[in-house]
């Protein structure tokens, strides 16, 4: 038997050691490609799990609101918790590969799951086109990149505008976050979703008021069936 490391391995070293895969939360190294955070994060982290069962937590708060074939988010996003850094990196600290690490594990996740080998396409939340100016890059869609990536599965970035500026949905109620996002969302191809099981994309599910009217928007379009996924999951 083998036991050197093959060239492939050699070369994988190499490049870890000129371009280290680093931590999304803090900055460390991490002990391997295929994880996003290091052995000191991910011991804080609380992964939810939920891909792995069709009725989850995900899919009880939106019960009643949006008919979904199934839902789940990869984290608990808690006060501490090192998935709140990292998506706080990924808005405001201009890390969008953050963004797509995350889709990728989550996405590699997900492709083992019966419940998540039917999809046919990727359709992130979108940002208002001056804010992605502002931002540089609508961080749902970098992570619904990563997902595309590992399920093997196209994203259709453009699908649906935001045509208004709102404001902030962080300290909003529900009520008031659907009222704020009820009229600013609109499918732009049509032809391109209709007829396909679709993968909603958001970064993190509150009270779901935005996965709400989007994902109603996308069922308009004939034969639309629906699952969304989040990076992460506000307790509540």
């Amino acid at each position: 038997m083998n036991t050197y490391p093959s060239a492939r391995d050699l070369w994988a070293g190499f490049l870890h050691l000129l371009y280290p895969e680093l931590c999304v939360a803090c900055g460390n190294d991490l002990p391997h490609a295929n994880t996003c955070f290091c052995m000191q994060c991910s011991a804080k982290l609380a992964p939810s799990d939920m891909h792995r069962s069709p009725d989850n937590e995900f899919v009880t708060r939106l019960w009643g609101r949006l008919p979904l074939e199934n839902g789940a988010a990869a984290y608990y996003f808690t006060r501490n918790s090192p998935i709140r850094r990292a998506i706080h990196h990924l808005k405001y600290k201009n890390k969008p590969d953050i963004g797509q690490m995350l889709g990728r594990q989550f996405g590699r996740k997900l492709i083992q799951n019966p419940y998540y080998q039917k999809l046919d396409a990727i359709v992130p939340v979108p940002l208002h086109p001056r804010k992605e100016r502002l931002r540089g890059y609508n961080q749902s869609a970098m992570f619904a990149l990563g997902l595309s990536e590992a399920l093997d599965i196209p994203m259709f970035q453009r699908a649906m505008t935001r045509h208004a500026f709102t404001e902030t949905q962080t300290r909003k109620k529900r009520m008031e976050r659907f009222d704020n996002v009820g009229t600013v969302f609109s499918v732009v191809q049509p032809e391109k979703i209709a007829g396909k099981h679709l993968l909603l994309v958001d970064d993190v599910l509150t009270t779901g008021a935005t996965l709400e009217v989007c994902g109603q928007k996308l069922l308009e379009i004939p034969g639309t069936r629906l699952t969304c996924v989040t990076m992460a999951i506000a307790t509540q």
